[in-house]
This record gives structure tokens, sequence and C-alpha cells, in this order.
């Protein structure tokens, strides 16, 4: 049962998975959870800023999810453990903003805290009078004699997310803007000089103190008709690049006794494998895939590293793999793809989501669309080198193998690796 506004309830446990859902639709702006961690009102620091660019908080406190769209229902999830939050920390609030237009486009919009454990439902806030804002505060967790308790706010900006964090005290990554240019300088007569007595020596400056690094709130979403994006404009030119495949099974079906029932039964183990084909600047090349646990290196050839296989399906965090950036200079190309290990004949009926998440950047994200192909693999991103830089390519593309062509196989042929196959197993 959703909450009225600034009504507030107790948090019976301290382990909690926070929802921001929203009804995607043609038109429906995007929307992105976040959570600022206060003393007094404001954060110590841009570190207690918990959003998709700064996706954890260094106590473990709050930790950003990602999203899932299950059938044109989105969730953006925050998992909050109530018992690591340090003792300074008075409240948590939990935000939203809006990439595309205002919350007054985005239908159903609401929060919902959740038992991390058992899945039942502690707190929800349903948002119904949305306007033009692209901020907005939905909740929050604050202590009060001890205990926790969770309070609806539905709070709005029409400042966008920048409004938001700065209202808290995070200092923004502005555009830089020209100075104007300066005055012609004057001319004048100087008088003569006089005498001028030597002053004292001055005491030794005290080193200056860094500024602090702004929090940078932009990202690239790469689409059919802007489909690349350069990592070093995006800020990504060092440390790791972590890359995320996550995915959902639609829901579109009546009957388990239909053929498409059947379908999406066969999907109740699917186990889908993130997997790359790099090419090194020396003329290496190779594959990094749990398929013959060739699980790669971060810190040696070939700086890609899969770290680990999500053999459900059902893991929020999805098959994850890592890159390099410290290296850019030894890659020539690779080739991010996905293919179906096993429980599924196509990738029919599933809603994936890539995410390119550069350690000093703005990450990259974009959808696969829908398969209507029977495919058992699908190229997702070809990355290149480009003069230093490296380019991110959205490639989304299905593919189908010819009868006894393995997956692994068919990309190859598909983008001219030119590597010898083998049987392999996990």
């Amino acid at each position: 049962m959703s909450m009225p506004k600034g009504s507030n309830v107790p948090v019976p446990t301290t382990a909690l998975r926070v929802e921001l859902g929203w009804r995607s639709g043609p038109g429906v702006p995007d929307a992105d959870a976040s959570a600022l961690l206060l003393v007094s009102g404001r954060v110590r620091s841009d570190g207690d800023f918990v959003f998709y660019n700064q996706p954890a908080h260094s106590s473990g406190a709050v930790r950003h999810e990602g999203k899932r769209d299950a059938g044109g229902q989105v969730t953006d999830t925050l998992l909050v453990d109530l018992a690591r939050v340090e003792p300074a920390i008075e409240t948590v609030v939990l935000a939203a903003s809006t990439d595309g237009g205002p919350f007054g486009q985005v239908p159903g919009l609401y929060v919902r805290v959740l038992d991390a454990q058992r899945g039942t439902e502690v707190a929800r806030f349903d948002s119904a009078d949305a306007t033009v804002e692209t901020a907005f505060v939905l909740g929050e967790f604050y202590r009060r004699q001890g205990a926790w308790k969770f309070r609806a706010v539905g709070q709005g900006y029409s400042s966008g997310l920048e409004g938001l964090a700065t209202d808290y005290g995070i200092t923004v990554d502005e555009p830089q803007h020209a100075a104007p240019p300066a005055a012609p300088p004057v001319t004048m007569a100087r008088p003569a000089a006089q005498p001028v007595p030597t002053p004292p020596p001055a005491p030794p400056a005290a080193p200056p103190t860094a500024p602090p690094t702004p929090v940078r709130l932009t990202k690239v979403t790469l689409t059919k008709e802007a489909p690349s994006v350069s990592l070093s404009k995006q800020g990504g030119t060092s440390g790791a690049m972590r890359v995320n495949l996550n995915w959902e099974v639609r829901k579109q079906f009546s009957g388990w006794g239909s053929k498409l029932g059947r379908a999406v039964a066969m999907h109740a183990d699917l186990d889908l494998d993130l997997c790359a084909l790099y090419e090194l600047s020396d003329g290496r090349k190779g594959v990094v895939q749990a398929l013959g646990n060739a699980y790669g290196a971060l810190n040696q050839p070939p700086y890609i590293h899969l770290d680990g296989d999500d053999r459900t399906g059902a893991s929020a965090s999805g098959e994850n793999l890592s890159i390099n950036l410290d290296h850019k200079q030894s890659f020539r190309r690779i080739l991010i793809f996905v293919t179906i290990y096993e429980g599924a004949r196509s990738f029919a009926d599933l809603n994936a989501t890539v995410t390119l998440q550069p350690l000093n950047g703005a990450p990259i994200d974009f959808s696969l669309g829908e398969c209507t192909v029977p495919s058992t693999v699908c190229a997702l991103a070809l990355i290149t080198s480009n003069g230093g830089d490296l380019i991110v390519q959205r490639e989304a593309r299905f593919l189908v193998p010819e009868r006894g062509v393995s997956p692994q196989r068919t990309v190859d042929y598909a983008y001219g690796w030119g590597m010898n196959w083998t049987p392999g197993r996990k």
C-alpha cells in the first residue's frame, strides 16, 4: 500500500533493496536513481553522493545496482545496508533524475523499499503530482532514537540532477566558458624612482590545498542514430573499464500451455556468456570467455579479464568483464559479444542492456533491441584504436550460426578475426 507524502514508517531490517520504478514507452524520458548520505542536511564530501557515475559509497552502505526493463516496467535499484552507515550520517536521501524530459512525462513513478533477503515490501511511495521537475527526492532513511525510519518526501527540482546535487553541497563539474578578452594595457609615464626600504623576509607559504575533484554528471547512451563515442572525450583514459551485460526475460505470455509459454520456460535456466575477441597492437589475437576457462588477465596481456560466469541469469549484477585502459596503446581492436550457452534457442523475448563504465569517465550504455532471428550469438560493441584513443561502436548485431558452426566461429567470420577454433567446455 502506498504511503501518503510526508508519512513515515519504521524500518524493520537493515539490508534493503530500494527500487525506483516507472513505465517506459514512446517519448518517456529515462530516469536514474541516486542517494546522498547527509550530516546536518549536507554531504561531508562528494564521496557521499552515490549515482551512475559513482556507484558505491566507500563505507559499503549504499551501492547503485543499475536498471532492468521487464516488459515495459523499468526499475533502477540501490542496495542499502543501514548497518554499515557510519554513525555520523543522519540521513540517506533517495533521489531520482530524468534524462530527456520532466517527471511529468514519466508514468507510474514510485519508490519501493524491500527487505533484501526476504523480498517483502517494507515501504512504497507513489509520486502522482510531478509536472516540470527533472529531479525528485522521493524518500529518505533517517535515524530517530537509535532506530531507522523511512519517510515519503516527494520534493521536486526543475534544475535536474545538478541542481539537486549542489543543493546538498556537491561540487559539480561544469562546462568551461572562455574568459572575455582582457582590456588593452594603458601606457602611463613613470614617476622618478625612489629608494624603497628592504622588507623583512616573508614567512614560508603553506603548501596549496588541492581543490576537490568535481563530480561528473554526464553519461552517454548509444543509439542507431549516434552509435559511437570516443573514450578520451568522455574522460575514460585510464584505470579499469567495467563492461556489464544485464538481462531480463520478457513476460508476455498468458499460460504455460502456449508455445510462447514453453519458450519462456526454457529461459528459466538461461546461461549467457559474455566474451571478448581481441587483437593487440603486436598482432596477437585471442578470446576471453568462460568456455575453456579463458578468463584472461587484467595486468598482463591481453589486459582483459572476465570477472566470473553468471550461470543462472538471476544475478543482479549480470555478466562483467574488465578492460585495463592503462594499456590502451596495446589494443588494436576488441569485440565484445555474448553467446547463449544453454537454456534457450535464441535471444528472442530477452531485454538486455550493455554498460561500459570507465573508472574516471562517463558511463556508456545501450540496449540491444528486439531479436527477430534465431540467433545464439550477438555482437555487442566494437572498440577500435584511433591515434591513441579508443572508439566504442554500438553493434547490437544478432548473428545466426550455420548448422554445425559454433557461435564463436560465427562472430569470428562476421568480423574477419581469422582465428582457429577447437571445441571447449566449462
